[in-house]
């Protein structure tokens, strides 16, 4: 079967590194793929905005499946654009993106679903949603109701940080709609299903690091550094997730015409109430999926095309008990304005380490030379038998690599290790100093 796969990021690298494994792949194409897919499959340039050209390449390659690894093109609707082609797809529908592609459209759907959530409520104008946020008090958190790229998110723990973060949402494009969510307190902690717009499997957990400095300050970004799996989500935890969250949600978005099929990415918080639903994502997590695949050791394929053909396996997907750690090397400047265009030495260094993994995340060639090209860079991924020995080969693999204009947080997977007993702290913020130290 011939395979292709929409994105150019770190996650892609990583589902395009599990599906060569598939002993029914005969060729892989990327679109438009970067420096690190260039190894394993054939890059092709198309712009996934294009839907009729997606298609007229699908059918003159004759492509079996695609997988959409990025949210906007689903939110888009390419899904929709090729199965009215005949073509298989591995993603949600343009409806079902919605679960993504405006929370406000979520928090209703689990208000009136009764899925567990933080109270809420959503505003057109400003000063309505002031009024609000004054009688609410803080901390409280802003969000902006459409898609922001993991950056529309602010957790305010005071009044004023909170009146001016919705004035800021306000003024920009992003602002049209605003959600007002409670503050909820606990550990986050991701979770993945696969579903087939009937049923779900519980695939993988996994915790990330969002906040751009050690000690989990400074502001959002799409994630620093990720483990798996996440050993707070226990069994009967995971089970309670799929009970009272994602299987009401595949059934509610059945019942309005929009079965969902793909994977399902659950943002948790595990309050003292138990889990509640954060947000959804209708794709792979980045930097979660860099953790979630290398430790499948079932065919990623054969998933996708049974997800996508409406019919998965009744058995839960296999999964190696080791942990894997990733950390992400991201461009000075990021999550604003990143420096862009920088050499990137040491790479084949990192590579050639046992139990290391390197995806491309924003990277270019210019002849020989690699070039970061965007915010977040490279990942860096190890597996070991503990989240402690995974910790230790990744850094030692990061630092081999010379990027002097890149920084990356030294505390990844620090909630892990502090249960493992390594003498972390163990309450919600680390006692850690705020750095971006640059790689040397």
């Amino acid at each position: 079967m011939k395979a292709l796969l929409i994105g150019s990021g770190g996650r892609e690298h990583a589902i395009a590194n599990a599906l060569v494994k598939s002993p029914r792949l005969d060729r892989l194409f990327v679109a438009p793929g970067n420096p690190g897919t260039a190894r394993i499959a054939a890059s092709v340039a198309l712009d996934a905005r294009d839907h009729r050209a997606v298609v007229a390449f699908c059918r003159s390659n004759d492509i079996g499946l695609v997988v959409v690894g990025p949210e906007q093109p689903l939110v888009e609707g390419l899904v929709d654009a090729l199965n009215e082609a005949n073509v298989l797809a591995f993603g949600p529908s343009r409806l079902a993106a919605r679960l993504e592609g405006s929370k406000g459209f979520t928090k209703d759907l689990c208000r009136a679903a009764g899925i567990p959530t933080a109270d809420y409520a959503r505003f057109g104008k400003e000063r309505a949603a002031l009024a609000y946020l004054r009688a609410k008090g803080a901390p409280i958190v802003l969000k902006c109701d459409g898609l922001a790229a993991g950056k529309g998110v602010v957790v305010a723990k005071s009044l004023e940080e909170a009146e001016a973060a919705l004035r800021a949402l306000f003024a920009t494009e992003l602002g049209a709609s605003v959600v007002i969510e409670e503050f909820l307190e606990g550990e986050e902690a991701s979770f993945f299903a696969l579903c087939d717009g009937k049923r779900a499997l519980p695939f993988a957990s996994a915790q990330d690091h969002k906040r751009v400095g050690e000690g989990e300050t400074g502001p959002n970004t799409g994630g620093m550094g990720a483990y798996s799996p996440a050993r707070v989500l226990t069994e009967a935890l995971q089970a309670e997730v799929m009970s009272r969250i994602v299987e009401p949600t595949l059934e509610a978005m059945r019942a309005m015409g929009a079965p969902y099929r793909g994977v399902l990415y659950a943002g948790l918080m595990l309050t003292k109430e138990g889990p509640k639903l954060i947000e959804y994502n209708c794709r792979f997590g980045d930097p979660e999926t860099q953790v979630i695949l290398p430790r499948l050791e079932d065919d990623l394929l054969a998933l996708m095309l049974a997800s996508a053909e409406g019919a998965l396996p009744a058995l839960t997907p296999r999964f190696s008990p080791r942990t894997a750690l990733t950390v992400v090397l991201a461009a000075q400047g990021y999550p604003g304005t990143p420096k862009t265009g920088t050499l990137i030495e040491g790479l084949e260094e990192a590579e050639a380490m046992p139990h290391i993994l390197v995806t491309h995340a924003g990277t270019r060639r210019d002849g020989a030379r690699l070039l970061s090209a965007g915010g977040r860079v490279l990942n860096v991924t190890a597996l070991a038998d503990t989240v402690t020995q995974a910790r230790e080969r990744a850094y030692q693999a990061v630092d081999r690599i010379r990027w002097p204009e890149g920084f990356y947080r030294r505390d990844i997977g620090w909630r892990e290790i502090a249960r493992e007993g390594a003498g972390l702290p163990t309450e919600n913020s680390p006692r850690l100093p705020v750095a971006k130290p640059p790689i040397m």
